[in-house]
């Protein structure tokens, strides 16, 4: 990532846009573009060797004048306040695009987990948690899984904030084990959200799934889970890629398999498959991932992954952002001059907090759901929220992004208009 790039600036950029596009009440726009509240936090914890290391930590409420705050943590070494702030934003519209009852929040530490134990790990964890659980609870603000984190991680979140107050409080986080509150269907949400957009869209533009052909870049929880459902709907999926390279085949790849390939790896990579030509080089998989002559192209790992420098490159008719912020607006220009269609994340990947919503009700409830009433009530507000998305577009005359951002942008200006300022 080029060190003039700000993912906050871009954010702020995408917001301007939409708020000149649809003529927003500039009191409103200024509240928009400032986040409502960031904690950064030292998190010092006893490493297994005896020694003390300080970890860095954040968490960031972008908006909650529809609700609660809700959003991931990542751990990452290349965590930012700057990029927390621009994740809480987008977490922001997100919630509003696919009507959730949420504002944004978004929080991480900058760690390489990667080189850490587990014990390790579930100090930091610990630690994190206490420190931030002054502005965390299921009434204010629930942290979920990101980039790094998993059911686990929520496990020691929710206990420690329970040791806190005194009592178990399993809706305090979501993405936990079913066994301690979590959800049927809460793992493989985001992906299944992102195959239902892309199925949705394929459709509009007349594509058939046994004639279709996809590339995905990254291998993760996100863009595993997307191949999984694609592979079982007749998509030929031709290219993945993750953290050490990129496997292709385009007689398409056996998403089972790998799948089942990758969970026996002991480093969850696609290395060692032998089902495709494995290259690598991780710059050099992206670059030919992201240029495959495919149908369609799901993002699934980190932002700014298609800029200026390589958009033109891009042969896909549609692409579906698994990703937070995989496309940057200067690529947005060059992709909708080609007539490529882009689903933006903020529609594409909100399966992940629909099912996340879906956990926190049935915590707040005590009353648990089986999985296929949880998919089908996924499939179904998916199904509707790019409805109205695609409504939106055709009737303002504008691209699925700017589409999704006025339909999200207008539903918390109408409730920020209809809350006020306090005092």
């Amino acid at each position: 990532m080029s060190t003039n790039f700000s993912f906050w600036n871009m954010a702020c950029q995408q917001l301007d846009l939409v708020a000149k596009r649809m003529d927003l009440d500039p009191n409103i726009h200024a509240k928009m573009r400032h986040c409502q509240r960031a904690l950064v936090v030292s998190v010092p914890i006893r490493m297994d060797d005896g020694s003390v290391k300080v970890f860095e930590g954040y968490r960031v409420q972008h908006n909650s004048e529809r609700g609660p705050t809700k959003g991931g943590v990542r751990y990452h070494p290349g965590v930012t306040l700057d990029e927390v702030k621009a994740l809480a934003m987008l977490m922001t519209w997100k919630c509003a695009v696919v009507g959730l009852p949420y504002g944004g929040a978004k929080g991480g530490i900058v760690c390489d987990p990667a080189g850490m134990s587990l014990g390790e790990i579930e100090r930091m964890t610990r630690r994190y948690t206490s420190e931030i659980s002054i502005i965390i609870g299921p009434a204010k603000d629930i942290p979920a899984p990101d980039v790094n984190t998993n059911p686990q991680v929520m496990s020691w979140m929710m206990d420690t904030y329970s040791m806190t107050v005194g009592y178990s409080v399993p809706g305090v986080v979501t993405g936990k084990p079913v066994e301690i509150g979590g959800s049927q269907g809460r793992m493989d949400a985001t992906g299944r959200g992102v195959a239902t957009v892309l199925i949705a869209a394929s459709e509009r533009l007349g594509l058939h799934p046994a004639q279709s052909t996809v590339a995905v870049q990254g291998f993760g929880n996100v863009g595993s889970s997307a191949a999984k459902f694609l592979h079982g709907k007749g998509f030929k999926v031709v290219g993945v890629s993750d953290v050490g390279g990129g496997l292709f085949n385009p007689r398409g790849l056996d998403i089972p398999a790998l799948l089942a390939h990758v969970k026996k790896n002991p480093k969850k990579r696609l290395e060692g498959f032998g089902g495709g030509e494995y290259v690598g080089d991780h710059d050099a998989a992206n670059a030919r991932l992201l240029a495959m002559p495919v149908d369609i192209l799901a993002p699934c790992a980190l932002e700014n992954q298609i800029t200026a420098e390589n958009a033109g490159a891009v042969k896909a008719k549609i692409i579906v952002e698994g990703a937070n912020g995989p496309t940057t607006p200067e690529a947005d220009e060059i992709l909708s001059k080609a007539g490529v269609v882009v689903v933006p994340d903020i529609l594409a990947n909100a399966g992940g907090v629909t099912v996340s919503y879906f956990e926190w009700v049935q915590d707040l409830q005590s009353n648990f759901w089986d999985e296929e009433d949880v998919n089908r009530s996924l499939d179904r507000l998916m199904m509707r929220s790019f409805q109205d998305v695609y409504d939106v577009a055709a009737r303002e005359k504008c691209d699925l992004r700017m589409a999704a951002q006025i339909l999200a942008v207008s539903r918390v200006a109408k409730a920020s208009a209809l809350r006020g300022i306090y005092p």
